[in-house]
């Protein structure tokens, strides 16, 4: 059987090589590359993302990344998008008052947790809904996080969405059509990790 063709999307905000390691494991051939053409003949792409929604926004952006982005959703084509790589699906991102466009493949803002003690960051364990095939096979795992900020509610689509919790409810992860994201980090995420990203691939075939 070929491999499957995974590009994990370099525009200067994530964890690439994490990323990469994780999905080779798994007998992908998973590639780094900023490359447009790649990024949209590839069979899944990967948008990974760390740091200020504002300063990701804007790399993606310069790396043409919702033009790449929004062609693959409408042909139907997987896109995995991790932490900051899943907040950019929404509408705006707010951080310290300044609002900044997301994608908007999905409704709703990215805001600031209600918590004690930020960022969220270490293990959590999360609350799938029973139509999952993100967590299928997966079940009372805890997965690595580190965020201060999140989205809050779904108003998209009829959706399998995911929740955590810190502080307050927040959504952890979502599978909407050909978009799967977390805002966990699956690649830092030991073996439940690689079963998430497992049963992602399982899609693209």
């Amino acid at each position: 059987m070929t491999p499957l063709r995974v590009v994990v999307f370099d525009y200067g905000f994530g964890n690439v090589r994490s990323a990469q390691n994780s999905l080779l494991r798994l007998g992908a051939h998973a590639a780094i590359s900023a490359d447009p053409a790649a990024a949209l003949s590839c069979d899944g792409l990967v948008v990974p993302g760390v740091g200020a929604y504002a300063a990701c926004s804007a790399g993606l952006r310069s790396a043409d990344g919702p033009r790449i982005i929004r062609d693959r959703v409408g042909r139907g084509a997987p896109v995995l998008g991790v932490c900051v790589g899943m907040q950019i699906m929404f509408t705006a991102g707010d951080e310290h008052g300044v609002r900044s466009p997301g994608l908007g493949l999905w409704e709703g803002d990215v805001t600031r947790l209600d918590a004690p003690i930020l960022p969220h960051m270490g293990w959590n364990t999360v609350q799938p809904p029973e139509s999952s095939r993100m967590f299928s096979g997966v079940s009372g795992e805890r997965f690595y996080f580190v965020h201060s900020y999140a989205a809050h509610r779904w108003a998209g689509e009829p959706a399998a969405v995911t929740w955590s919790h810190y502080g307050e409810d927040f959504l952890a992860a979502v599978e909407a059509g050909p978009v799967w994201a977390t805002q966990f980090h699956p690649e830092k995420s030991g073996e439940a990790g690689l079963a998430v990203l497992d049963n992602w691939l399982a899609t693209l075939r």
